[in-house]
């Protein structure tokens, strides 16, 4: 997503989205771990997904 998109959400809907990125997160590194991951940019995108939700909600706290 972008950060327009993530900066037009409301509180709520932003935690259950980090919520989803972080568990999303976790499934990728035990798919490392495994030796089951293929695409291994993928891990990049969510963490840098992430920051970028993290620091929309530092910006702007409801």
């Amino acid at each position: 997503m972008k950060v327009k998109e993530y900066r037009e959400m409301d509180a709520e809907a932003r935690k259950k989205e980090i919520a989803e990125m972080l568990r999303e997160q976790f499934n990728l590194r035990m798919q490392k771990a495994t030796g089951q991951l293929s695409n291994t940019s993928n891990i990049a995108k969510v963490r840098r997904n992430i920051a970028r939700l993290r620091t929309v909600m530092n910006e702007k706290p409801e």
